[in-house]
């Protein structure tokens, strides 16, 4: 499938499956020749404005793009999902805004992309218009209507009045320098919990790969053909996936294709500004889920918490369709997993690891007894390696220390502007390029439960490490082992100056409802699970832990608490 990009996977699967469902949202089914018509309307409609005719990748570095870009700015809805394919068929590169960001953060991420095309919700027009004037490059508005009540701007165009005063016919890319291709971009944001924003630069068909499900799902080859894929996708019964993390971070976009790479629907909750749990099973309830895609504890413990408190009401969820929770972006803890595990006996429960700089990476399944979940370690993939700490070797499972996790394969073309960052990230190493996120990983020996194959002990991302007293201490292990306190609701945790061990740990900690944990009994937990070095020097309760939409800790929040503390 070298030659394809996915406007044309998607085209050959609307074909074979017309009249299945594509998107479901809020009682209304599109279907897949329905979300046809409307991607290739957006598509003519961006053509007919006079978008950039592409540049091809052979005359540019990994760290360039030679693609108008199109920056999606919106909730969840089909318009996302829209956005995104329309923007292939159209030949437009498409990007993910943040919709919480405020006027400052969306100018520099707008200017930083050299956004040409926006698509936002209205809600978000009085930000937008703010920094309007200071925005150069940006002459396509498209505004979505919401009941915020806020007028079009100057220029802007309604998108529906946009899509309907185009052409459904196939876009006539052959005239703007070839057809569809496996090339064009897609750029991916990283979320600036711990700096500023980057836009990861892929070509399409890799990230799809690498992270969509466009692979046979029976032998995780990649298909030998479109027609195969059709083949396939006809002769199942229609794959139903909820992504419920918003569609502006990666993890809610991937699942989302990953059904449509199946031929598959696509479901959106009701209420997509926030996470409503009981919201969420119903839909999952009324539209027969098979997979439901969280974002780790800030997702799943008020979901766990909302089926207990059914069930003990005497008016339990009706689950029985819902075969898998995905967490995607960060690990679910184990005792939360034992949880959902004995309220749902028989859910599959898989962590998926990856990032904006490695696709899909790795994945972690628990099911049956509640008692036998784990949280950390990853059987070793195909393409998943560990470099060593100066990044000039490969290392074999069983080694010293604590080396990079490391992919090889399908990889990002590097950071959008920055070719220093993209060198450094994506090193070759023996003549292997790999993408080295930061995430910190060790090596271990198989066994016979993991038929012989390595298995990657992860420890965490780099730039959240403290380094105390000489020790490096992750931040991710200490969060777990607080966690492991029933009290503890949410924990994150930070480094603070200390004149004695250069910086300290401090963990910022919201207790369940009711809760009367104290800091000697987190700590008597923690010591537990971690060595006494790596415990908490002090426990700062708040009300709340504050996360990004996506379920991600921020880490620049937390840290100003323990500087504060």
């Amino acid at each position: 499938m070298t030659d394809f990009s996915k406007a044309h996977v998607h085209e050959a699967l609307a074909a074979t499956v017309p009249e299945r469902a594509a998107i479901i949202w809020r009682g209304k089914t599109w279907t897949w020749t329905d979300v046809t018509d409307r991607t290739r309307r957006l598509a003519n409609y961006l053509i007919s404005r006079g978008v950039a005719n592409p540049v091809g990748r052979e005359f540019l570095d990994g760290h360039e793009t030679g693609q108008d870009h199109l920056g999606i700015y919106l909730y969840n809805g089909n318009e996302y999902l829209e956005c995104m394919l329309g923007a292939y068929k159209a030949r437009v590169a498409p990007f993910n805004v943040n919709y919480r960001y405020v006027a400052e953060e969306l100018l520099y991420l707008l200017n930083d992309s050299g956004c040409r095309v926006l698509v936002y919700h209205s809600a978000f027009a009085p930000t937008l218009a703010a920094i309007r004037d200071q925005l150069p490059k940006l002459d396509i508005l498209l505004q979505v209507a919401d009941d915020s009540g806020n007028p079009l701007l100057p220029g802007a165009v309604d998108y529906e009045e946009a899509l309907a005063s185009a052409s459904p016919e196939r876009p006539e890319v052959q005239v703007m320098g070839g057809d569809w291709s496996p090339d064009d971009l897609y750029i991916l944001y990283t979320g600036g919990t711990t700096g500023m924003p980057k836009g990861v630069l892929w070509r399409n068909l890799d990230i799809a790969v690498s992270a969509m499900g466009l692979r046979n799902q029976a032998t995780n080859a990649e298909w030998s053909s479109i027609d195969e894929l059709c083949q396939s996708a006809a002769a199942s019964a229609p794959f139903i996936a909820l992504p419920a993390a918003p569609f502006m971070h990666g993890a809610g976009q991937w699942i989302a294709f990953m059904a449509w790479h199946r031929g598959g629907t696509v479901v959106i909750q009701d209420d997509v500004q926030r996470l409503d749990p009981a919201d969420l099973l119903r839909t999952v309830q009324r539209e027969n889920v098979a997979l439901l895609q969280i974002v780790g504890d800030a997702f799943g413990r008020p979901l766990v918490d909302e089926i207990e408190r059914a069930t003990t009401a005497g008016d339990p969820y009706d689950l029985s369709k819902l075969a898998v929770l995905l967490s995607g972006g960060a690990a679910l803890s184990a005792p939360l997993k034992a949880r959902f595990l004995a309220a749902v006996p028989h859910l599959m429960i898989i962590d998926g690891i990856g990032s904006s700089e490695a696709g899909g990476q790795m994945s972690q399944i628990s099911s049956g007894s509640p008692g036998s979940v784990s949280t950390g370690t990853f059987i070793a993939a195909p393409g998943n390696h560990v470099l060593s700490e100066d990044m000039s070797t490969e290392l074999s499972a069983g080694h010293e220390g604590i080396g990079w996790l490391a992919k090889s394969g399908r990889l990002p073309l590097g950071y959008l502007g920055d070719a220093a960052k993209s060198a450094k990230t994506f090193p070759k190493v023996g003549g292997v390029r790999y993408s080295v996120p930061g995430d910190r990983a060790r090596l271990l020996p198989g066994d016979a439960s993991t038929f012989g194959l390595a298995i990657v002990e992860l420890h965490g991302r780099d730039s959240v490490t403290i380094n105390s007293g000489g020790e490096k201490i992750f931040a991710e292990e200490v969060e777990a082992a607080i966690i492991a306190h029933p009290d503890v609701y949410d924990c994150v945790v930070a480094g603070r100056p200390s004149e004695r061990w250069g910086n300290e740990v401090v963990a910022i900690v919201q207790l369940a409802e009711g809760a009367t944990a104290t800091e000697a009994d987190l700590l008597t937990e923690a010591e537990k699970h971690v060595a006494r070095y790596k415990l908490p020097k002090t426990i700062v309760f708040v009300d709340l832990v504050v996360r990004s939409p996506s379920g991600k800790a921020d880490y620049r929040w937390a840290k100003a608490i323990a500087a504060d503390s």
